[in-house]
């Protein structure tokens, strides 16, 4: 029986289900909204909304708490790269130093009164090519 157990585990082992919430997650801060299934938007919305309660803490703690759920890693930059940053280029490193700079950003403002439900699911009526599963949209409101 799984009595007081919550986790949806959706088929995977935890190593793939965590690397799968953490590049959804990354998508949906970068583009807003994701297209995907039912049962995983329903999983996902969990962390989703804990990522704007701990983008709107603000704190160093709440900062890396994002950091390791999202899974961004913070390599080094090369010479070029940091020349760029300074000029203001940011398009020439990875993705993953920019979601925390919209999450902790314009998400934070955008959602700084709200006291819950961030997210949306919208269910689309057309069903998946292949396996049939029916497909959703989830967005942040």
């Amino acid at each position: 029986m799984r009595h007081l157990n919550q986790t949806c585990k959706l088929n995977r082992t935890t190593a793939h289900r965590r690397c799968m919430f953490a590049n959804m997650l990354k998508s949906l801060i970068t583009h807003g909204r994701i297209q995907t299934t039912i049962p995983k938007a329903k999983a996902l919305r969990r962390y989703a909304d804990h990522m704007i309660t701990l983008a709107k803490k603000n704190t160093l703690s709440s900062r890396r708490q994002a950091i390791a759920e999202l899974m961004i890693r913070f390599n080094p930059l090369t010479a070029k790269e940091q020349r760029q940053v300074r000029q203001g280029n940011t398009e020439s490193y990875n993705d993953d130093r920019n979601v925390i700079n919209i999450l902790f950003g314009e998400l934070a403002n955008r959602f700084g009164e709200r006291q819950g439900g961030y997210t949306r699911i919208i269910k689309q009526s057309e069903h998946r090519k292949g396996d049939n599963a029916q497909t959703c949209l989830i967005e942040y409101i």
